[in-house]
């Protein structure tokens, strides 16, 4: 197993498979960690600001149970290469999507799994015609509502002032702010979310400068959200998934999808806010190895 040392996580017994490499598609150079095992391959997209190390809780339960699966960097974010300037941005993740889905699934259908962002780009990926996707699971996916995590953010007192001290702020401050930001938004306890979760997600931030270009991303993707998603277009099985208390992304999203999708089904998780994947990775892991089957009628 390769490991990138500039995650904390530490090599655990269950993730003996979870292979770590580079690799390049669409013409971005990324970050793979990748599970062999059965099945079409579960392709598993982030959120914004996001990197794969969010969906190693994940493939910890999906190696458990011989599941294939591959996490990836989006283009801008983790250890992938940046977006290119001048574009739009979620037509540079389709791009780097179908290339994925080529390279993994080059004979048969996958199925996506996206969070927030990721979970835009995977319901895009629904809507386009004659796909061969086993199906799509968007967990708080951006772009059916006023996506809120970005007002959130830009709005953090800490953030700020971090931004706009006039002398240079170390490198572990800014990486400290960024993860009690995220620490405190994105789950519904975030006092029982382990260090190694929120230290790896800010391991990315390499300071003031890559906070700033995450910010720009933001404020370029907002208009891009707001019209981003057709589900009438939607043509393969679809999975919803939300935790109860997410404060980052309105649930009221989903009637749009329910309402275009007759076969679209939505679940909520109990206690659970808004990454799923961290807070209740059993329950995820559980709709997403019983996905598509569970949406066939009885």
């Amino acid at each position: 197993m390769l490991v990138d040392r500039r995650c904390p996580y530490p090599p655990l017994e269950p993730m003996q498979p979870l292979f770590e490499h580079r690799l390049r598609l669409a013409g971005y150079r990324t970050r793979a960690l990748e599970l062999e095992g059965d099945g079409p391959p579960l392709l598993l997209l982030h959120g914004y600001s996001d990197s794969a190390d969010t969906w190693r809780i994940m493939l910890d339960r999906l190696a458990r149970a011989g599941r294939r699966a591959v996490a990836l960097d989006l283009p801008g974010f983790g250890t992938c290469d940046p977006l290119r300037d001048g574009e739009p941005i979620l037509a540079q993740l389709d791009e780097f999507i179908d290339a994925a889905r080529a390279e993994f699934a080059p004979n048969g259908s996958a199925v996506l799994c996206g969070n927030s962002l990721g979970g835009c780009a995977a319901l895009r990926q629904a809507e386009r015609d004659g796909t061969d996707l086993a199906g799509v699971v968007a967990v708080a996916p951006a772009g059916l509502e006023m996506a809120r995590w970005f007002s959130i953010i830009q709005r953090d007192g800490v953030l700020r002032r971090l931004l706009a001290a006039p002398v240079p702020i170390p490198d572990r401050v800014v990486r400290g702010a960024v993860s009690e930001i995220y620490r405190r938004l994105a789950f519904r306890n975030p006092k029982q979310i382990d260090p190694l979760v929120t230290r790896a997600f800010a391991s990315h931030f390499d300071g003031r400068a890559t906070t700033a270009r995450m910010l720009d991303t933001g404020r370029r993707l907002l208009p891009e959200l707001a019209e981003s998603l057709d589900p009438e277009k939607i043509n393969c099985p679809v999975l919803l998934v939300w935790g109860s208390d997410d404060v980052m992304v309105y649930q009221a999203g989903a009637d749009r999808v329910l309402k275009a999708a007759p076969a679209a089904r939505l679940v909520t998780i109990e206690n659970c806010g808004h990454c799923p994947q961290i807070e209740a990775p059993d329950r995820l892991a559980e709709l997403l190895l019983d996905f598509p089957a569970s949406l066939q009628p009885a």
